[in-house]
């Protein structure tokens, strides 16, 4: 359905230039890691609002961050001529004049400013470290889209900073330190490894926008992984990622905790038939119905991981 009756620079083509779709993937990480917070530490007393504060710090400044990315994937997108007729994908508020491309200059110097605010008060809780990491994430969130994605290096941003950083980072700056110290050492195996399936899972996100885009990427020079490997190298790897996502945290739980930690599996019924329908689909613009599923799965594994662990 075209966006035909979008004022420049409105409310809803604002909506629109953040792609609230997307937030999925920058909410998951993050409540994975809380999860894992929770099973470390599940009966401590200081599980009130000081223990929440940095849980809502992580969530925001995700969410912020993964708004800024889009809109300086929009801006330089369209600085460089990408986004014209011939694109598959969702349209693009500057591409399309939703939104003037000043205006997303100011959007996306305002949105890394804001980030910025809300992720310095995590000093407070991981220490002065988490600059390094807050500047890691801006300097990236750039280089992805001007620079690393047409290197083919796309998958493996997306490995570090929507499952590495996020989940290992929320898991550090929850954690009760000053009890922690005395009565348990962090299990950090498990958190490093509960990292690594949730940034393959998010990474089908991208997956599925590379296979879309394969014969346009490859046209304009953007080696990307599907430009790289073939499209049938990315079906493969578009249901073999969730299930080893899946398999992590049911092999980690469930031996120690029970089958309560199968939970995820129930995942694998909903990714194969994503997979199937993007497999019969093939090409054109009808894969963007699969770019949906795919950011409705991610979500709910994230969500069924979360409540496996917790519970």
């Amino acid at each position: 359905m075209e966006n035909t009756d979008i004022k420049t620079n409105s409310f809803k083509a604002w909506v629109l230039a953040a792609r609230p779709k997307t937030l999925t993937a920058a909410s998951v990480p993050v409540m994975i890691g809380t999860a894992l917070t929770w099973h470390t530490f599940p009966d401590c007393e200081i599980w009130n609002w000081e223990l929440w504060k940095p849980a809502v710090l992580c969530f925001l400044f995700a969410f912020v961050m993964q708004i800024d990315a889009n809109f300086v994937n929009d801006y330089f997108d369209f600085k460089r001529g990408n986004d014209d007729e011939t694109r598959l994908g969702p349209k693009r508020a500057c591409a399309e004049g939703w939104v003037t491309p000043g205006a997303m200059k100011i959007a996306l110097v305002i949105t890394t400013f804001l980030g910025c605010v809300i992720g310095l008060p995590l000093i407070v809780y991981g220490g002065i470290e988490m600059i390094a990491v807050g500047i890691a994430c801006v300097v990236f969130c750039f280089l992805y889209t001007t620079t690393l994605a047409y290197l083919g290096l796309g998958d493996i941003l997306v490995l570090v900073f929507f499952g590495v950083v996020p989940v290992c980072c929320t898991y550090y700056v929850e954690l009760p330190w000053r009890i922690s110290d005395v009565f348990f050492k962090p299990d950090w195996l498990k958190a490093s490894l509960m990292s690594i399936a949730c940034g393959f899972v998010i990474d089908t996100l991208l997956i599925i926008n590379n296979y879309r885009d394969i014969d346009n990427d490859r046209k304009a020079g953007k080696k990307t992984i599907a430009v790289l490997l073939g499209k049938k190298s990315m079906e493969w790897l578009y249901i073999a990622l969730p299930v080893i996502g899946v398999a992590i945290p049911v092999v980690l739980y469930t031996m120690e905790d029970g089958w309560i930690h199968l939970l995820p599996c129930l995942m694998l019924f909903l990714f194969v038939s994503t997979w199937r329908k993007m497999v019969s689909i093939g090409e054109g613009r009808e894969l963007n119905k699969v770019l949906g599923l795919t950011a409705r799965n991610i979500f709910l594994y994230g969500l069924l991981t979360s409540l496996s662990v917790i519970l």
